[in-house]
């Protein structure tokens, strides 16, 4: 990946995600970032449960926390986040009752595209969920 300046701070960053009524909805937070690389950490919330009986996270959320980390690792070098054209996610275990976190690191920026990687850990670093997106870099 060529070297950028990081286009939006951590504090930027996170005033973008207040403003996303899902990502605020999900008390989304931004731990740390740097130029390409981003780290989100969400509350555990009730409405996250996919099946009562068990009390563990809907995959959507999974997907969700992978999908706005990976766009919003892409803004740090955009400076703006970027809208998905594919991803692909890999569910490992189930997420019980937890604060979740989502490491986000674009591995390719490129005029048109950036590909990133992004996993989901539990509170104990426990490995939930990865996911490999595309974003579009050119246009709005």
């Amino acid at each position: 990946m060529p070297a950028h300046s990081m286009q939006l701070t951590a504090d930027e960053l996170q005033s973008r995600l207040s403003r996303n009524h899902l990502a605020n909805w999900m008390g989304l937070r931004v731990v740390h970032a740097a130029a390409g690389q981003i780290r989100l950490s969400s509350p555990w919330r009730d409405e996250f449960i996919s099946n009562p009986d068990h009390r563990f996270a809907h995959g959507g959320i999974l997907a969700t926390l992978l999908d706005t980390a990976g766009s919003y690792a892409v803004a740090t070098l955009l400076g703006r986040p970027a809208q998905t054209i594919d991803m692909r996610v890999d569910f490992l275990r189930p997420g019980f009752e937890s604060e979740l976190m989502t490491d986000a690191n674009v591995l390719h920026f490129g005029r048109t595209v950036a590909s990133v990687d992004a996993s989901v850990f539990n509170r104990e670093n426990r490995l939930l969920a990865t996911g490999r997106m595309v974003f579009l870099t050119s246009g709005r």
